[in-house]
Order: C-alpha cells, then structure tokens, then sequence
C-alpha cells in the first residue's frame, strides 16, 4: 500500500483519512493540521521522512509562480529542507493542470446541462498573482475577471481586470512578500474556523462566478450566494453544507471528492508522485498529465441548489 500524508500548518479541524485504489494500487490518503505551529510540522515531517511514499505539503507551498518567474518562500524552505527521502508535492507540478480541466469540464457542463456558456460571464478570482494558472485558465474560457488581491490580500478596495496587471503587482510585491513569515499573509490554525465576515459584498453580489482559495473566498462571503458557481480547491462536507445553506448553485472543486471531502492539490500531487515508478527528480509535466488522464483524477461539480 502507498502511504500519503499532508501535513498542513492549518487547522485540525480538518483533518481525514481514506483509502483508495488508483491503476490497481491501493493508497492511504491523510491530511493531519498542526494548528498554525510551523516547528510541529516541520518535526512531523522528520520523523515520518521514509516511511511514507510521499508528503503532501499542505497550507504552504514553496513557491508562487506568474508566467515563468518563481517567487520561493523564505519561510517554507525549512520544510523543504527536512525532508530528505520521501518524495514531496506541494501543488505547483499540477495545480496548473487541474485549473485548466477544472474550468473545460464546468463549461462542457454548462453547455449541455443548462445551454449555457461561462463566455461573458462577471466573475471573481479572489487572489491571482498565488494562483495564476487558475487567472490564466478564467480568461482562456472567456470570463470577465475581476481580480481582488488588493482587497483580498491587502484590504485595499482596488480591483484588477487584465493579467498584465497582475503580473507587474507580483514583480513589485513578492520579491518582498515571500520574505515574510507565512503566518502573515496566510489565515493559519484556527483562524481558519472563524465564522465568514461579509466585505467586499459588491464584487461577490456581481460575479456569477467565484474562484481561488477556498479559505480566503469563505472569509468574506455574503450570506445569499444565489445562483453563483463557486471554482475552488478543498473543502469539506461542513463547507458544502455551509455554502448550500446560502443557497450556492454549483460548487466546482479541481480535486475529486473523496467521502465527503476534496483535498488539495499538493495531496493529489503526493499521490501521483507515490505511483510513479521514478525519482521525483526526472518527472515532468507531461508524466503528471498521463497519470491525471489514465486514472481518470477529474474535477467534482455538484449542483446544491
């Protein structure tokens, strides 16, 4: 059996494990939080070195990439460098892939379920320059993005419309940002749990379509969600609940949903990294995509309301 765990400096409350077969290959799948202690995970991560397949690293990654500049973070190195064995995703080798398929397979949806088309439609990112691809891939469908990093990241109420924009505010800012420690930029432990705290209602209440990080779009969603697709990454079944309850329409996560849950991208990673018979060193985008389409790891559109 292939042994898969993601460490994550977020909250435990969010905690699962399950069991699964992929190409024949049985795999144990966990997520363990550390509550916002960087040191604890940091010890986990030694100790565990070895004896499982493969880590997830989840709440952090090590770096953002826009285009084709990376920006590593100073904070997360220390994870980077306990581990010295076991083979290592944090999202980035396949985030990118997911995205793109994430938002093909919503449009084919909504072309032969509703006889509609994302093309046109008012949509939100709460932050691109951390998730790029996913900015990239609203824009390749046809959607009207406004971008929120300077409301999402800095409370500042200026929103964004062109990557052109986004990609001169990430050669400003990160160079910088990425020096700071994570817990800064990041709601870690149980921040996470707080109860949402409606802002920026304006830019949520115009867009048919919200995407980016599960956590920060909860942060300050509305209470009347209706009619709107949300694109995102984990979420848990209380989080499904929670947007049903504000009557969400469609809820479309990159991963599958695995007994109740999605779990991110850096898991998914881990998993595809367990299965390949390679070092992790000589695998490429394109052994990435083979696996996502022989398997098949396809995104999860559910219709709650």
């Amino acid at each position: 059996m292939k042994k898969i765990i993601s460490i994550s400096v977020g909250s435990s409350a969010r905690d699962h494990t399950t069991r699964r077969e992929f190409l024949g290959q049985e795999c144990e799948i966990s997520r363990q939080g550390t509550n916002g202690d960087f040191k604890k995970a940091i010890q986990l991560y030694r100790e565990l070195d070895g004896k499982v397949d493969a880590f997830g690293i989840g709440g952090v990654e090590f770096f953002l990439q826009v285009e084709d500049k990376k920006y590593y973070f100073r904070d997360v190195k220390r994870i980077r460098d306990a581990i010295k064995i076991s083979k290592v995703g944090d999202g980035c080798g396949v985030k990118g892939l997911l995205e793109k398929r994430a938002f093909e397979y919503l449009e084919k949806y909504l072309n032969e379920k509703e006889n509609r088309s994302l093309k046109g439609l008012p949509a939100l990112q709460t932050t691109v320059v951390d998730r790029y691809s996913m900015g990239k891939a609203m824009v390749d469908v046809g959607l009207d993005v406004t971008f929120g990093d300077f409301m999402f990241a800095l409370g500042l109420p200026i929103a964004l419309k062109k990557l052109s924009a986004a990609r001169l505010l990430a050669a400003v800012l990160l160079p910088v940002i990425t020096q700071l420690p994570f817990s800064w930029l990041y709601p870690l432990g149980s921040e996470q749990d707080k109860p949402p705290q409606p802002k920026w209602t304006k830019y949520y209440q115009q867009s048919q379509v919200i995407a980016g990080d599960f956590l920060q779009i909860r942060q300050y969603m509305p209470d009347d969600l209706t009619g709107k697709i949300i694109v995102t990454n984990t979420t848990t079944a209380k989080n499904v609940e929670e947007l049903r309850s504000r009557n969400l329409h469609i809820l479309v996560t990159v991963t599958p949903r695995f007994e109740g849950r999605s779990f991110g991208t850096n898991v998914m990673e881990a998993t595809l990294l367990a299965l390949m018979d390679k070092p992790q060193s000589e695998v490429t985008q394109a052994d990435f995509m083979d696996l996502i389409n022989r398997i098949p790891l396809e995104p999860n559109i559910e219709v709650l309301n």
